[in-house]
């Protein structure tokens, strides 16, 4: 293998509850049922790390699913993504059992402060060695509003407003120390060199912060930051701050041209388009032949029940969908306060309707089915080709590995799939370091830097 070839990322999609990405997985007779506990969680970033995957991500939401006939009842009697454990607590505990592994979680500008952010994720990165990233989200309905003593969410691109300002001030404060603050020397009584710490005095908007934050620097620099915005002004925030872009794609051809469209946004920002990592999600259904990987695939689709998409529109489109008939179209109006731009888009694209009906938005959304993402399915090298496919015709930079059921799904892959994409040399054969940055090829970041990539964008 060329020293130079390009190598697929992959990043294994995880969620702090009782079912993987896919509701009815939970249902699966192969699912381990064990997910209140910190070895159910270890297990799956041991399976992980033995497959060579850059990174475990948490996605994460901060309510229950109860939009759908204003009630949580559907939602709980049939584990529709109820449990939500706080993520943070669970990737601690991944990264004691494991080395090399990245570790990310989700956590939101709207309802969090930049301080408590940058403070929890520099000590992550810490406590893991530099293996923390933190995926940037500004949240999505008025459920999580009401848990923060909200009334209603923010609109859309105030949220994005408000979440720029936001990473201003948290990478300000990862700034706070910089490189050989640190002294410890005990003879002489001196801890740290004052005059390589600080203070930001952040006035804004939103937000005011004077640090310096009490966290010396990482071995990484700072967390690797992860982004989900696709469309607008979400894809604008994408490339100014996102290192890996997580993204949903239904086909190839449309992956080409959203990735042209990402790379160009990360240019616009004043970045380099090749330190940035577009990863898709996707499902992988892999068997010994054609068929058996086809039977395992409509056996798990099955396990989906129609309760499932409805209840995860509402919750992820801030609207009640019990609250409209299958058939009946959304008006202008009703679209318009579909909280998720990019998701809205998609359905109305792929329909070919400019007022979907609910029956359109369960179809071609695939929501709470496996449909949602792409599904890779047949023996290792048909799943193989497949992925190649997409690698090679530049539609992603690597995957993100949506799970089926859990641990079964990852364990396949890393035992299934994994080789053969290394045997094509496009999976590196262990970690390039011991940081998540100098595993995905992503420089280390001094002190400012963002800064100076501010400044060269603003003029």
């Amino acid at each position: 293998m060329s020293g130079t070839q390009r190598q697929m990322k992959m990043v294994g999609f995880l969620q702090a509850q009782n079912c993987s990405i896919a509701p009815g997985s939970w249902r699966h007779p192969a699912a381990a049922t064990d997910f209140t506990t910190p070895e159910y969680f270890q297990r799956l970033g041991r399976v992980m790390e033995d497959g060579k995957f850059h990174m475990a991500f948490f996605d994460d939401r901060l309510a229950m699913p109860d939009i759908f006939d204003n009630d949580y009842r559907e939602a709980v009697a049939n584990g529709v993504r109820v449990v939500k454990m706080d993520p943070m607590t669970i990737v601690t505990m991944i990264g004691a059992a494991t080395g090399r592994l990245g570790l990310g979680v989700t956590y939101s500008t709207t309802y969090y402060e930049p301080f408590h952010v940058a403070r929890l994720f520099g000590t992550l990165d810490l406590m893991t060695g530099g293996r923390a990233a933190w995926n940037v989200v500004t949240s999505l309905n008025n459920s999580e509003a009401a848990n923060f003593g909200r009334t209603e969410h923010l609109a859309h691109d105030l949220r994005y407003e408000r979440a720029d300002e936001f990473m201003e001030v948290v990478l300000g404060l990862w700034d706070s120390w910089e490189d050989g603050a640190l002294v410890i020397d005990k003879e002489s009584g001196r801890f740290a060199d004052p005059d390589k710490v600080h203070a930001l005095h952040h006035q804004g908007k939103y937000f005011t912060a004077r640090g310096p934050l009490p966290v010396p620097r990482s071995p990484q620099g700072h967390p690797v930051l992860i982004q989900a915005g696709q469309s607008g002004r979400g894809r604008q925030f994408a490339g100014r701050w996102g290192e890996v872009i997580f993204v949903v794609y239904p086909n190839l051809a449309a992956g080409q041209k959203q990735y042209g469209e990402l790379k160009a946004a990360v240019a616009a920002a004043g970045r380099d388009p090749d330190e940035v990592n577009v990863c898709p999600a996707c499902y992988v259904c892999v068997a010994d032949s054609q068929s058996a990987a086809e039977e395992k695939r409509e056996y798990i689709r099955a396990l989906a029940r129609p309760v499932d998409a409805v209840v995860l529109l509402s919750e992820a489109l801030n609207f009640d969908f019990g609250s409209k008939d299958m058939d009946s179209e959304f008006t202008d109006e009703e679209l318009k306060k579909l909280s998720w731009s990019g998701f809205r888009e998609r359905v109305i694209a792929l329909s070919g309707k400019p007022n979907p009906t609910v029956r359109d938005f369960v179809h071609f959304s695939g929501r709470g089915t496996i449909g949602e993402f792409p599904i890779f399915c047949g023996t290792p090298k048909a799943v193989a080709d497949q992925m190649e496919e997409w690698f090679t015709a530049r539609a992603c930079d690597g995957f993100v590995l949506a799970a089926t059921h859990s641990p079964g799904a990852f364990e396949d892959f890393a035992r299934y799939v994994v080789p053969e994409l290394q045997r094509r040399g496009l999976y590196h054969k262990d970690y390039a370091g011991a940081t998540l940055r100098e595993n995905l090829g992503l420089p280390r970041p001094a002190v400012g830097d963002w800064r100076k990539t501010q400044l060269r964008q603003a003029s």
